[in-house]
């Protein structure tokens, strides 16, 4: 059986965020229903760099710990019709990624530089 090096730290608020948080699109996807994206279709549009798996996967992740909601309009349609939003958990963090999103751009010059070196 696996067991992991480093052990997990509940005490952690970093840890705590990095588990909700970690993985590559999921503030972008936050930032995209924020912007009225509620479709998954249309959510997978706006990120055209990530694969609608990814993205199929990350909106689960979100759901699971309670920073979206799904809502499906009609059971018996097909293809089924869903939708997602903030929740307030989820929405308490969009000062943060408004913070992220603006250190980002003030050392987008910088970021770009050390990207094209890669």
């Amino acid at each position: 059986m696996y067991t992991r090096k480093i052990a997990d730290d509940p005490d952690c608020g970093l840890y705590l965020a990095m588990r909700v948080l970690g993985g590559k699109w999921k503030c972008c996807i936050l930032d995209a229903i924020r912007r009225g994206m509620t479709r998954p279709s249309e959510i997978t549009r706006s990120i055209s760099e990530a694969s609608p798996r990814v993205i199929e996967m990350q909106l689960a992740e979100l759901l699971y710990f309670g920073m979206i909601e799904k809502s499906q309009d009609n059971e018996t349609e097909y293809p089924k019709r869903s939708e997602y939003r903030l929740t307030p958990l989820g929405e308490s963090l969009l000062p943060i990624l408004a913070q992220i999103d603006a250190w980002g751009l003030a050392h987008q010059a910088e970021i770009q530089e050390r990207l094209a070196e890669i």
